[in-house]
């Protein structure tokens, strides 16, 4: 996998987590400042996705964006909002993990 598409993936998961965990603070506090902060870093993360899109394809950036969120953000939820998973859960955020994994694997093929 291109290095440059490595690092703006983890650009894109940067926003989209601070704009994940703005949008659950503000469920928490109703300030409307924050709403806007995490309206702002969706956003720019989308516009970070277009770049991705178009250096690895739609379904590679899509799948792999979602996968690194979905792991993030159960990450951020247990260490800061006290959030548990079940045990059923915790085997598909390890299935997601081997996913992302086989997909960033290298091939002869176009990526």
């Amino acid at each position: 996998m291109n290095p440059q598409f490595l690092l703006w993936l983890v650009g894109a998961m940067a926003i989209f987590i601070s704009g994940a965990t703005a949008s659950r603070a503000y469920i928490t506090n109703d300030n409307l400042l924050v709403l806007i902060l995490a309206l702002i870093l969706y956003c720019v993360g989308n516009l970070m996705m277009v770049r991705l899109m178009r250096e690895g394809g739609l379904g590679l950036a899509i799948s792999a964006s979602s996968i690194a969120q979905l792991v993030v953000v159960n990450v951020i939820a247990f260490i800061v909002f006290g959030e548990r998973l079940s045990l059923q859960q915790i085997a598909g955020v390890g299935l997601g993990i081997v996913a992302m994994v086989l997909m960033l694997y290298p091939t002869q093929g176009r990526a």
